[in-house]
C-alpha cells in the first residue's frame, strides 16, 4: 500500500468509482479520563454506506490507528492483520451497494492532529477536540478521506457522565449514560466533521432571521471554552459579531444558514486560528484575552469569526472538488471576512488592516520560490498542508477585491448567489465559478483568471510624471513590471491619488483621483494632466488591487520627510506597506526604515497598523541591518520605543502596544532594569497596567538577558499555573543565554517527542533570541542532519514547526546558505514538501544578506 500520503490521481479514481450514502460514527471517549496506557486510546465504530459503480473493483478506505479489531464488508469479515496495514484498509470484490463496518482502536492526540487531548494543569480536567484539515478525520474514524466524496454523518459519542459533548448535529435528546446522540448533517466532506467533549464552560443564546417572504429562521448559537478561562469569556461581545455576521451574510447570500445550530468552542493546544466545521466552529483559545489587549485583537477575533461563518458557504455548503482548488474557500472566506467585519460591524476600518497586514502576508509568499498561482497544482496531502499560506489566503482575497473592482460589487455577490443555487451540498472547480461570474457581470473572464488565478507572481506599479515649466503634470503614467521569473503582466484596476500640503506646515491630503484600468508595461492617466505638482503620487490609492507600490523619487523624497502628515490612515498604511516592501527588497537601506518608524510611528492612529510596524522594525533589526550598525541601530530603536511609552496616552491601546515594542527591542543596562522594575514594582509609568500577561512578556527579555534564572521563571509559573503560564513558563527557559539551556531545548523539540504542540511551539519561540548567535553558531549544522529525520518520523504538523522554527536564520551569513544549498543539493530525493520549507527558509536568508548588503553600502549615517 503506498501509505498516507494521498495523492490527487489515487482520490480521483476513488472519486470515480465512488459515491458515499452515509456514515455512522460512535465513539467511546470514557478512557480519556483513564491513567497511563488506557488513557492513549479510544473506541471507534464506523458504518459506512457506499455504491460502487463498477461491481467487482476493488478501493480502499483510510484508517490511522494503532490496532483494527474488526473488518466487516457487505457482511463478509476480513482479517485485519491481511486488509490493514496502519494508514489504509484494503476492500476488494465491491458490490454495487455497500456497507462497511470497521471497529478500531484509535489513539489520542499531543499534537493538534485528529482527536486532541489536552489536561488542564489548573484542575487537572480532560478536554478533547478534534481538527481534521486537510486529512485527519481518518485518525479518528475509518472514512474515504477526501473533500468531493462527501455524505451525511451521524455521531454518536459515548463520555464521561456531566461532559458538554458537542458534534456538527444538534444533540437529539438526552444524554442516558454518557451517551449522546447527533441529528444527521446534511452532505458534508469529512475533514470538516467535528467532535468537542469535555467539562467546558457553555454560554446560549439565539438568532432570529426573518426573510422578505415571511419565513423565520431560529440559529441556536453556542459558545464555550475550557472552565479555568470561564472569568475572562466575553461571550457576549462573540455573539454580537456572530449575530452581525449571520445578518449581513442573510443580507447578500439569499441562501438560509444551511446547518441548524452554530456553536463555537475556544480550544486548548490549537494549531490554527480556527477551523469552518458546520455548526461545531473551533477557535485557538487565545482569542480569549486573559489580560488587557488592544483594540486590534478584537478586530482581529471578530474576522476570524467572520472568516469562518463565510466557510459555511464558502467551503461547507460548496466545497472544492480537490485540494487545487483550496482557494475557492479559503480566498473567498478572508475576503468576506473582511467585507462583513467593516459592513456590519464596528471594526469599520477592517481594509486597513487587510492592506497592512494581511496583504503583507501575501506579497512575502508570492515572492518565495515556492509561489504558485491562486489555483495551484496540488499533487498531493503534503502539498496540501503547505498551501495553507499567504498565497491561497490573502493573495486570492486581494485578487476577488480587484475582481470586485473590475465587474462590480453586485454582479460579483449575484455570481456567489448563483453559485450557492446552482451547487449546494456539491463539489466545484475554478471553471464552474468563472460561469456564474460571466453570467452576472457580462464580461469573459478567462483572461482575467488567466493573469490572476493561473499565474505567480505580483507585479510592481510605479508612476512616472513629467511637469512643464509651471510646475503642472503633461503627462502621468503607470509603470508595470514584472520578475523576470514570473513576467506576466496583469490588469489593474487601480485609483492614483495625488497628495500636497494645502499650505506651509499643514498636513499631507489628497487633492485629486482617477482610476484607470493599467495593461501592459505602460499605461497613461489623462484624467489628472494639467494638475498642480504633487508631493506624493500614491498608486493603488485605497488599495483596490494587488500590486507593489513603488515611488517616483519625489514622492519618496516627501515620505521620508513627513510621513506622519500624511492624514488619511488607508494610505498612510498603504505607504507604511510600500517601505517596507523596499526594505525587503534591499532597495531602502534598513536604518532608514527604523528611522521613519522612529520618528513616525508615534503618529499612527491605527493600532493594528502600529502593531505591524513594530513587528516589522524588529525584524528589520535583526535580520537586514549590516551587523556594523546593529548595536547602534538596536539602541536608538529602543530608545525611541521609550520616548513613544511616556507619550503614550495613560491606560490606551497606544501606550499597551509601546510597552510590547519596547521590552522586545530593550538590550542596554538602563532599559533591562527598567523592565525589572516594572515587574517587581518598583517602577511605574502612569496608566500602564502590568497584569499578567503583561507580566511575562517583560519577563521574556529579562531570561533572554540572563537576568532572570529558573528560580524567577518558576517563581513567576506559581503566580501563573495555567495551560498560558506554562507556555510562557516553557518559552522564558528555553530563552536563557545557556549551552547547556539550548542544548535541553534541542533534545525535547528534536530528539523526542513528549512535548504537545503547543509546547513544541513555546520551546522554539524561546529558543533563538537576539545576541545569542554564538551559542546558537553550534545548533546550525546539527539542524541539516537532522531535518529528514524528524519529518520521516514526527507528524506532519510537528514535522513543519520544526523545520521552519529552528532554520538557522539567527545566523545570517553566507556559510548558513552554503550549508542550505549543500542539503537541497543533497536531498533531491527527500520528500517535496520538506524540501519546499528548506528552499522558502533559504530564500527568507538569501533576501537578508542582500538587504544587509543594502543597509551596509549605505555607510554610517551621523
Amino acid at each position: 500500500m503506498p501509505g498516507e500520503n494521498l495523492s490527487r490521481d489515487e482520490a480521483g479514481a476513488r472519486g470515480r468509482l465512488l459515491s458515499v450514502e452515509a456514515y455512522d460514527v460512535a465513539l467511546d471517549l470514557r478512557s480519556a479520563v483513564a491513567q497511563g496506557a488506557e488513557a492513549d486510546t479510544f473506541r471507534s465504530r464506523t458504518t459506512i454506506r457506499f455504491r460502487c459503480a463498477e461491481p467487482g473493483a476493488a478501493t480502499f478506505a483510510d484508517l490511522l490507528a494503532p490496532s483494527v479489531t474488526t473488518v466487516t464488508l457487505n457482511g463478509r469479515d476480513l482479517d485485519p492483520a491481511v486488509v490493514f496495514d496502519g494508514t489504509r484498509i484494503a476492500l476488494d470484490d465491491l458490490a454495487a451497494e455497500n456497507t462497511l463496518v470497521v471497529d478500531a482502536r484509535c489513539a489520542y492526540s499531543r499534537t493538534g492532529e485528529g482527536l486532541h487531548r489536552f489536561v488542564d494543569p489548573e484542575d487537572g480536567e480532560v478536554y478533547l477536540y478534534t481538527q481534521y484539515e486537510p486529512a485527519d478525520s481518518r485518525r479518528v474514524f475509518a472514512n474515504f478521506e477526501q473533500p468531493d466524496l462527501k455524505a451525511p454523518f451521524t455521531f454518536e459519542v459515548t463520555a464521561p457522565e456531566g461532559w458538554v459533548v458537542l458534534s456538527n448535529g444538534a444533540r437529539e435528546g438526552a444524554a442516558e449514560g454518557g451517551r449522546h446522540r447527533f441529528a444527521t448533517t446534511r452532505p458534508i466532506s469529512t475533514y470538516i466533521t467535528a467532535v468537542v467533549a469535555g467539562p467546558y464552560h457553555y454560554v446560549s443564546d439565539s438568532h432570529r432571521r426573518t426573510f422578505e417572504d415571511g419565513s423565520t429562521l431560529e440559529i441556536p448559537l453556542g459558545a464555550l471554552c475550557r472552565k479555568g478561562l470561564a472569568k475572562h469569556f466575553d461571550a457576549d461581545d462573540v455573539f454580537a459579531v456572530t449575530k452581525q455576521g449571520l445578518d449581513f451574510f442573510h443580507d447578500h447570500f439569499d441562501f438560509p444558514y444551511p446547518f441548524g445550530k452554530y456553536d463555537q468552542a475556544f480550544v486548548p493546544e490549537y494549531n490554527l486560528g480556527a477551523m469552518e466545521n458546520p455548526g461545531c466552529v473551533t477557535f485557538r483559545e487565545e482569542f480569549i484575552f486573559r489580560g488587557k489587549v488592544t483594540e486590534a485583537a478584537y478586530e482581529r477575533r471578530a474576522n476570524v469569526i467572520l472568516h469562518e461563518m463565510a466557510h459555511m458557504w464558502f467551503g461547507d455548503l460548496v466545497t472544492m472538488q480537490w485540494w487545487d482548488d483550496l482557494w475557492l474557500k479559503e480566498s473567498y472566506a478572508d475576503f468576506m471576512g473582511s467585507f462583513a467585519l467593516v459592513e456590519a460591524t464596528r471594526f469599520t476600518d477592517g481594509w486597513i488592516t487587510f492592506a497592512n497586514r494581511r496583504k503583507s502576508w501575501a506579497y512575502r509568499a508570492d515572492q518565495l520560490p515556492s509561489t504558485h498561482p491562486v489555483t495551484a497544482d496540488i499533487r498531493d496531502l503534503e502539498d496540501a498542508k503547505l498551501n495553507f499560506d499567504g498565497i491561497t489566503y490573502a493573495k486570492g482575497a486581494a485578487v476577488l477585491k480587484q475582481l470586485v473592482a473590475y465587474v462590480g460589487q453586485e454582479a460579483f455577490l449575484e455570481g456567489a448567489r448563483r453559485y450557492f443555487k446552482r451547487h449546494a451540498y456539491g463539489n466545484t472547480r475554478l471553471a464552474d465559478l468563472l460561469a456564474v461570474l460571466e453570467e452576472t457581470s457580462g464580461r469573459d473572464l478567462a483572461q482575467w483568471s488567466r493573469s490572476w488565478l493561473e499565474t505567480a507572481g505580483v507585479n510592481s506599479l510605479t508612476p512616472q510624471a513629467v511637469y512643464d515649466a509651471q510646475d503642472r503634470i503633461t503627462e502621468l503614467s503607470v509603470l508595470q513590471e514584472a520578475a523576470d521569473s514570473h513576467p506576466e503582466l496583469r490588469p489593474h484596476r487601480v485609483a492614483v491619488g495625488l497628495y500636497r500640503r494645502q499650505g506651509a506646515g499643514s498636513a499631507l491630503v489628497r487633492y485629486a483621483r482617477a482610476e484607470v484600468d493599467v495593461s501592459g508595461p505602460r499605461t497613461a492617466v489623462p484624467e489628472l494632466a494639467g494638475l498642480e505638482r504633487p508631493e506624493l503620487i500614491l498608486v493603488n490609492d485605497e488599495d483596490l488591487t494587488y500590486c507593489k507600490v513603488r515611488f517616483d523619487e519625489g514622492s519618496l523624497a516627501t515620505l521620508r520627510a513627513r510621513l506622519g502628515e500624511l492624514v488619511d490612515p488607508m494610505a498612510r498604511a498603504l505607504c507604511w506597506a510600500a517601505l517596507w516592501g523596499l526594505t525587503r527588497d534591499g532597495l531602502m537601506p534598513a536604518r532608514d526604515y527604523l528611522d521613519l518608524v522612529r520618528r513616525f510611528a508615534g503618529r499612527e492612529t491605527d493600532i493594528g497598523v502600529l502593531q505591524s510596524l513594530h513587528d516589522q522594525a524588529q525584524a528589520a533589526l535583526e535580520h537586514y541591518t549590516a551587523p556594523e550598525h546593529r548595536e547602534r541601530a538596536a539602541r536608538e530603536l529602543a530608545e525611541g520605543a521609550l520616548h513613544e511609552l511616556r507619550l503614550a496616552e495613560p491606560g490606551s491601546g497606544h501606550q499597551l502596544t509601546w510597552a510590547r515594542h519596547f521590552a522586545a527591542v530593550a538590550g542596554t543596562p538602563a532599559d533591562l532594569q527598567l523592565l525589572r522594575g516594572l515587574l517587581d514594582g518598583t517602577a511605574k509609568i502612569d496608566g500602564l497596567d502590568v497584569d499578567q500577561e503583561l507580566r511575562w512578556t517583560l519577563l521574556g527579555p529579562l531570561a533572554a538577558h540572563g537576568l532572570a534564572d529558573e528560580a524567577a521563571i518558576d517563581a513567576e509559573l506559581a503566580r501563573d499555573d495555567t495551560a498560558s503560564g506554562r507556555r510562557h513558563q516553557v518559552r522564558c527557559l528555553a530563552a536563557r543565554p545557556s549551552a547547556e539551556v539550548k542544548e535541553q531545548a534541542w533534545q525535547r523539540v528534536v530528539e523526542s517527542d513528549t512535548l504537545s504542540n503547543a509546547l513544541v511551539e513555546a520551546t522554539i519561540a524561546g529558543f533563538a533570541q537576539p545576541g545569542q548567535r554564538e551559542l546558537l553558531a553550534p545548533c546550525a549544522p546539527r539542524y541539516f542532519e537532522a531535518i529528514e529525520r524528524v519529518w520521516r518520523e514526527r507528524s506532519i504538523e510537528i514535522g513543519m514547526s520544526v523545520v521552519r522554527g529552528l532554520f538557522p536564520d539567527w545566523l545570517v551569513e553566507s556559510s548558513t546558505l552554503d550549508a542550505a544549498d549543500r542539503w537541497l543539493a543533497g536531498h533531491a530525493q527527500a520528500a517535496p514538501a520538506l524540501r519546499r520549507l528548506v528552499l522558502e527558509k533559504r530564500d527568507d536568508l538569501a533576501r537578508a544578506l542582500r538587504a544587509q548588503a543594502c543597509d551596509a553600502a549605505a555607510g554610517d549615517r551621523p
